[in-house]
């Protein structure tokens, strides 16, 4: 079973403007609303793709239940704790002649509801898969994916980091299977700019040195780099295509990567199904469905890209 954490749920409400302009009243051409929240997409895309799973995390007030409707009509499995007070968060996605954010808090989660959490978590067992995604709210310890890992490592949970920055490099130590940063999340993490292949490859080489067994480097439009644990370097190209939301594409190359990993247990399979996935949600409205991920990955393979 694949588990995802997604501390800080959204309802993502997208709005497409023909243009915007500040300080005055702006009408949209379309909308739609979302179950946002990186966890809850890497669930979404391994639902739609087969595999078993099951999304953990917080929800609250009437925004919650939203979430939670939204997940359940998409069959995705979930069991959230739901907060006493506060609403989870909105997050109001701007799409006109440039893209514009505006993200909300959250509500704030008390000890005993943490508590609650740890004792799901507590439930996994060996040969689970754990996927820790996004940011931690201000209201609880920065440390929590720390705790979460030390933890999982007893058990024998693999697990899997997608985070960016110090709250990324403290996770470690505690040898995650798998992380995946940007290209440019890397360059945070590494404090100097990586202007070519063997920069990337360099700078990944020293995330393993502390301690991550896998590191997956999304690079956009131009696919990504796999460093395995095996020490092996793995290239894949993406596929050209008109770009419509990339809102979710690094989530999906996640969950297509471990789709790939646990149905063959090989990295450059893994690999080509996290690109297909991630290219496939790039050029959807929503997150991929199997299909789309599916043609892409013919594409893929048929174009032979190394």
């Amino acid at each position: 079973m694949v588990y995802t954490l997604t501390l800080n749920p959204a309802i993502d409400y997208v709005v497409n403007l023909d243009y915007y302009k500040c300080g005055e009243v702006n009408r949209t051409s379309g909308e739609k609303i979302l179950a946002g929240g990186k966890g809850i997409n890497v669930s979404t895309v391994l639902t739609h793709l087969g595999i078993e799973t099951n999304a953990l995390g917080f929800l609250a007030g009437f925004t919650g239940e939203i979430i939670k409707k939204l997940l359940d009509a998409d069959n995705v499995n979930n069991d959230f704790i739901f907060m006493n007070n506060g609403y989870s968060r909105i997050n109001v996605k701007i799409k006109a002649e440039e893209e514009t954010e505006i993200n909300g808090q959250g509500a704030e989660i008390s000890a005993r509801e943490l508590d609650l959490l740890f004792d799901k978590l507590n439930r996994l067992n060996k040969d689970d898969v754990l996927v820790l995604a996004g940011s931690v709210p201000k209201c609880i310890s920065s440390d929590i994916y720390c705790e979460i890992l030390k933890k999982a490592n007893k058990k024998e949970v693999i697990t899997v980091v997608d985070a960016t920055g110090e709250l990324l490099k403290k996770t470690l130590k505690y040898k995650p299977f798998l992380i995946k940063p940007n290209n440019f999340e890397l360059e945070e993490l590494c404090g100097y700019s990586l202007s070519n292949e063997d920069d990337i490859i360099t700078a990944a080489e020293q995330l393993q040195g502390l301690g991550a067994r896998n590191v997956l480097v999304s690079l956009g439009a131009d696919g990504a780099v796999l460093l395995n644990e095996n020490k092996e370097i793995l290239l894949r190209k993406a596929v050209r295509g008109n770009v419509i939301n990339s809102t979710g594409a690094g989530d999906s190359m996640v969950a297509g990567f471990l789709a790939g990993w646990l149905e063959k247990n090989d990295y450059k399979y893994a690999l080509d199904m996290g690109v297909a996935a991630g290219c496939a949600s790039a050029f959807s409205e929503n997150l991929a469905n199997k299909l789309e991920i599916e043609n892409i990955y013919e594409l893929l393979t048929k174009k032979g890209v190394n």
